[in-house]
């Protein structure tokens, strides 16, 4: 650490200073970013309520297509992820000029991806059977997913250029266009759900198709952004550029480590989603009511911790390391403080929220047994969400994922299982499988969050990393 560096780390003052205005820019940051991750949860809440109404069975059919697309879409925009580290450091180093270039190979990346995964979900049918889910919920998830996959290659576009503006530190043009998604979500999902203008009444299979139409839409709405607005100075189609193999491989080795993260954490719930498919659709449906409700409140740490991403990642590109640890700290305090009032209002309103999903008795009842666990689960989720966006901007992608590999598969679901359907002790259900998905939250936020103090410290091993 230099000179003045270390005055700054020494004065209260400073530092209290250096706080005010990351806070100042983190928010300027998460507001629009808490805006966009609300609205593309609200269409996932929109499908829940929407085919909740029609059926049951039409509800945990969703639930159970969503459980197989989002962890592969989850991993793919992961990998593509390795975008907003890259261009954020270089945004802050002033090496403007090269970022074009990252961004054509990223959408290679991303095309490959989406053709990749939208043939592997041709195959959900036979996984299903094979887990053996409740077999009435089969056909409405196989026919989600199926009108759903045709929304990857383009999503996956989308979130390569969005990546771009959050990197450059403009979140606003994504947080227009997801409102935008959602308002056209309800209406389409009104049409293919219940039919109308010559479409047949499809049920929950109807929310893969708007939703498949919906990513069309943000595609070519952030197409045009980045053609006619600011961006243009970036140069991204200034020219044509064939796959760079070395390029293609640096984002690789940055942004494999998001995906899988993100894939490990979303397939544990798939996974534990999938078991509770045995227990029957009451269970499934509770389940994805409590889900949702985690979702939502997570996306505002979610947002704050992409933002942390380009602030941490802009300062260490401007050598600016005691701000970037600041950065850090700020990001993390402020989770904490939305994770207590979310968790505190999550168990007043826990008796009023299942009934906007369902009018069955059975499955109220224990979806309000759930809310309770999801209020203490949202402490420690939130905590970890933020650690890691922290991290990621130092671009230390790897701790993550082997901390969450670890603590999701080889002690969340197996305590979880053991918890829900009584191996050795008395079965719980569906609660098990949340009370293990809470303890094995508490490592992933205790390791990670020793991690960044620790890496926090050490300067030489910031720059090494800022190389990659």
């Amino acid at each position: 650490m230099n000179e003045p560096a270390r005055a700054i780390a020494d004065d209260p003052v400073a530092s209290r200073a250096l706080a005010r205005s990351e806070f100042g820019s983190l928010t300027a940051l998460a507001v629009p970013m808490i805006v966009t991750q609300l609205s593309q949860m609200g269409m996932g809440v929109a499908d829940a309520i929407m085919a909740g109404r029609v059926s049951a069975a039409d509800l945990a059919g969703v639930a159970l297509g969503g459980n197989l697309f989002w962890p592969l879409m989850l991993f793919m925009s992961g990998v593509i992820m390795s975008v907003t580290p890259s261009v954020s450091q270089l945004h802050g180093a002033r090496r403007e000029s090269q970022i074009g270039g990252v961004i054509r190979q990223a959408l290679w990346l991303a095309a490959a991806g989406g053709v990749a995964t939208l043939l592997l979900l041709g195959y959900c049918e036979a996984l299903l059977n094979f887990v053996g889910v409740d077999p009435a919920a089969i056909p409405v998830a196989v026919g989600y997913v199926g009108a759903l996959r045709w929304g990857m290659l383009p999503v996956l576009g989308y979130f390569a250029l969005r990546y771009l503006c959050e990197g450059m530190s403009w979140t606003t043009p994504a947080m227009v266009i997801a409102l935008v998604g959602l308002l056209l979500k309800v209406p389409l999902n009104l049409l293919f759900i219940h039919g109308g203008f010559g479409i047949p009444a499809m049920g929950g299979v109807g929310c893969g198709v708007s939703s498949a139409l919906v990513m069309w839409f943000e595609l070519v709405a952030m197409l045009a952004v980045v053609s006619f607005s600011r961006m243009r100075r970036i140069g991204l189609f200034a020219r044509f550029a064939w796959p760079d193999v070395r390029e293609m491989l640096r984002l690789l080795r940055l942004g494999l480590p998001i995906g899988a993260t993100m894939f490990v954490e979303m397939a544990v719930f798939s996974c534990i989603t999938l078991l509770i498919g045995r227990l029957g659709v009451d269970a499934v449906a509770a389940h994805q009511i409590a889900s949702n409700v985690g979702g939502l409140t997570f996306m505002i740490p979610l947002a704050i911790g992409t933002a942390a991403t380009v602030r941490v990642g802009y300062n260490v590109g401007a050598n600016d390391l005691v701000r970037a640890k600041i950065a850090g700290k700020v990001a993390i305090v402020a989770a904490l403080i939305f994770a207590v009032l979310a968790a505190a209002l999550v168990m007043l309103a826990r008796h009023q929220i299942p009934l906007l999903y369902s009018s069955d008795a059975g499955v109220i009842a224990v979806a309000i047994e759930l809310l309770v666990l999801i209020a203490i689960y949202q402490i420690f989720d939130d905590t970890q969400a933020v650690v890691i966006g922290v991290l990621r901007g130092y671009k230390d992608t790897r701790t993550p994922l082997l901390v969450s590999l670890l603590a999701y598969w080889a002690f969340a679901l197996p305590v979880g299982a053991a918890l829900g359907f009584g191996f050795g002790v008395p079965a719980l259900g569906v609660r098990g499988f949340w009370i293990g998905l809470i303890l094995g939250l508490v490592l992933v936020a205790v390791i990670l969050a020793a991690r960044f103090v620790w890496l926090s410290a050490r300067d030489e091993r910031i720059r090494s990393y800022a190389q990659r």
